[in-house]
């Protein structure tokens, strides 16, 4: 018997690859036959891990013909994040950022080979949006089902506080495995076909619970960072500063070290973790550029037990052995695969911004596989 043509699949706002990477463990036989990312440092990274260098350019330059031409049966798209965050003006889709995502939406509609199916993902907050609604609308208007979610990658044994939205939609002549929940939006993953060793307690949603069933931070680190850093937790933030804007052959181990004069001045507002937690906070573009708000730090001395951060004084935060997280501990919790790097020239600020835009490979893959089943 002659084996089935693989999927043809276009990624938008490829970045750096997680959604590739994705696609490739969900085990879904599938062919990326173009992907399409402005961004030409992240471009670098994704040309250095596949082969294959992202068509660069502005995406709201494309029209239904160009579209047609690869015949896709699936779109992948992760728009850009920042008209829909808490922190931003949220303005939807009267945000420049947002008018490539609406106009690739509205292209669909006057395409001759539209995908049959497509996938979305982006930050909480994006589905109470108007953009969200014009999504919804437009392919209600293919004769599209859609299947909405909200998770984390602590729902799938991760370590790592993650929230995102995520759309999955499939033209009316294709079935979800449930439809049961077509036109619904869901906060666990139990109707995904999951890993058999994931149990039944992950799908709970209070995090306390979820961390019970997580791997430790231990699992997901640098052990020769661990260890270097111990020897000396000594940094000043003139060599933080300096070190950002460095390759990791311009740098050591020393420059995660968090300088003492940021414990001063940010001591109450940090997160702090242990390698034994079982929960981290999710990394944001500005780490390692900010301390407040932008990811967890690691506590790396050994002769501190963990203690709640509300019963530590200055004296015993300096005493932990702070440091960031590494840009391979980051993309380890991105749950990306131990062969993706990024080129030599990329420096550490550059390295945290992408991936900090990046996605959970451990939400995404499962989702992409439950998707592209056919009944």
């Amino acid at each position: 018997m002659e084996a089935q043509a693989p999927w043809r699949v276009l990624e938008f706002y490829s970045g750096i690859g997680g959604m590739r990477y994705s696609l490739a463990s969900s085990g879904v036989r599938a062919e990326v036959v173009e992907a399409f990312d402005i961004n030409d440092v992240a471009n670098d990274v994704y040309e250095r891990n596949f082969g294959h260098r992202p068509c660069q350019g502005n995406i709201q330059t494309l029209t239904a013909s160009d579209l047609d031409k690869y015949k896709a049966h699936a779109w992948l798209l992760s728009p850009p994040c920042q008209p829909y965050t808490r922190q931003g003006l949220q303005k939807h889709s009267a945000d420049a950022r947002a008018f490539s995502f609406i106009k690739i939406l509205n292209l669909m509609q006057n395409m001759n080979f539209p995908p049959q199916m497509l996938f979305v993902e982006n930050v909480v907050g994006f589905e109470v949006s108007d953009t969200h609604d014009q999504l919804i609308e437009v392919l209600s208007s293919l004769n599209f089902n859609t299947q909405e979610f909200i998770l984390s990658p602590l729902q799938f044994g991760v370590p790592y506080s993650r929230p995102r939205y995520f759309c999955l939609a499939k033209h009316e002549s294709m079935c979800f495995h449930n439809p049961s929940v077509n036109n619904k939006l869901l906060r666990t993953p139990t109707c995904l076909t999951l890993n058999s060793s994931t149990t039944q307690n992950s799908y709970e949603q209070n995090e306390d619970v979820l961390e019970v069933v997580c791997k430790p931070i231990r699992d997901f680190l640098e052990i020769h960072i661990m260890d270097t850093v111990d020897q000396d937790c000594s940094a000043t933030t003139s060599d933080f500063e300096k070190a950002g804007g460095c390759t990791p052959s311009e740098t050591g181990s020393h420059d995660y070290i968090v300088p003492l004069s940021l414990i001063e001045r940010w001591g109450n507002a940090m997160d702090i973790v242990y390698p034994e937690s079982k929960r981290c906070c999710c990394f944001t573009k500005s780490y390692y550029r900010y301390v407040k708000g932008t990811g967890s730090l690691l506590a790396t001395s050994k002769d501190h037990k963990p203690v709640p951060k509300e019963n530590l004084e200055f004296s015993s935060l300096n005493e932990l052995g702070l440091r960031f997280f590494s840009p391979r501990e980051v993309a380890n919790l991105h749950s990306f695969p131990s062969s993706f790097c990024f080129p030599d020239h990329i420096s550490f600020r550059q390295q945290y911004a992408m991936l900090g835009n990046s996605l959970s490979v451990a939400v995404v893959a499962p989702l992409l596989h439950y998707l592209f089943a056919e009944i």
